[in-house]
């Protein structure tokens, strides 16, 4: 069976294109995705079969043999990190907390550092 990767795959439309091993383009169909699979992404490694279709090779019995590794996962901070800034938020927090209840505003310095670890940490729950 021929192998090739991903091109493109639009699964709102329900096609795209595969490229072989040798270069060349075959088109792909939703029909031919394995059970569970309702998308391809780019850069995917695939293994497939070919019919000779209309317009030219078409891929049938698709089955997806190394998927794309995540960008978002391999840019996750580790969770001995996560800890800090969670630990480093909770501080900031609780004095954050403790000059509202006094009935004042926290001076500037504090407040951007803790909308910075706010968003360091929005960040990263994003990416899980």
């Amino acid at each position: 069976m021929p192998t090739g990767k991903v091109k493109w795959y639009d699964a709102e439309k329900g096609f795209g294109f595969l490229t072989t091993d040798d270069g060349s383009d075959v088109f792909v169909r939703s029909d031919s995705l394995p059970a569970g699979v309702t998308a391809l992404k780019s850069g995917s490694r695939v293994e497939f079969g070919l019919v000779q279709g209309r317009k030219g090779d078409q891929a049938i019995q698709l089955s997806v043999l190394e998927p794309t590794p995540s960008v978002a996962k391999a840019l996750r901070k580790n969770p001995e990190e996560m800890v800090e800034i969670v630990e480093d938020l909770m501080k900031l927090l609780e004095g954050l907390e403790r000059t509202y209840r006094r009935g004042r505003h926290s001076d500037p310095r504090s407040a951007k550092q803790t909308a910075a670890l706010l968003r360091a940490l929005a960040a990263e729950l994003e990416l899980s």
